[in-house]
């Protein structure tokens, strides 16, 4: 009977382990849908760029960020597929805890890899238009934007920590 009973009472769902694992695994899909399809957009943005008349043009420096940020874009896709092909591999084996317990670990890796990606992107088409100073601080302000809003920003409104923070309030 207690399989039956919801895993965490605390958290106003009730559902069974099997039924968290299956939410967990959907959520998990979509969050690979967006990152995906981001991760698409920019490596086919690099993948071109070998192809135009400028890149010719590139400094050995700008050239080594290209060929670092292509082999990030490899990664993240690869990384970002692997939730699937773990999925495939395991389908129907009675593994859906270690499915979504490697896939969310796939999934926060790939996210790393795409904050660089990202970042590398900016830093290169501001060394390539303007400077590599506006290069250096537009790589630095991505960087800590994307570190703001990827994990200051869910790390400040966790919900233990704000059951906390009440909890203080409360007490004064």
């Amino acid at each position: 009977m207690s399989q039956l009973r919801d895993v965490d009472p605390t958290d106003g769902r009730n559902e069974t382990e099997t039924e968290r694992l299956d939410r967990n695994w959907n959520e998990i899909l979509q969050e690979l849908r967006v990152t995906q399809t981001g991760t698409q957009i920019l490596t086919g943005f690099l993948l071109t760029l070998a192809f135009q008349p400028r890149f010719l043009d590139l400094d050995p420096f700008q050239v080594d960020v290209y060929l670092v940020l292509v082999g990030l874009a490899a990664i993240s896709t690869a990384l970002g597929l692997g939730p699937v092909s773990l999925h495939r591999a395991l389908f129907r084996k009675k593994a859906k805890r270690e499915i979504v317990k490697l896939a969310d670990r796939l999934l926060e890796t790939t996210l790393i890899c795409v904050g660089l990606l990202i970042t590398g992107v900016v830093l290169l088409i501001f060394d390539v238009v303007v400077s590599r100073g506006a290069a250096i601080t537009a790589g630095v302000v991505t960087a800590v934007l994307l570190l703001l809003v990827w994990v200051a920003l869910p790390a400040a409104n966790h919900p233990k920590r704000r059951r906390d923070e009440d909890a203080s309030r409360d007490e004064s």
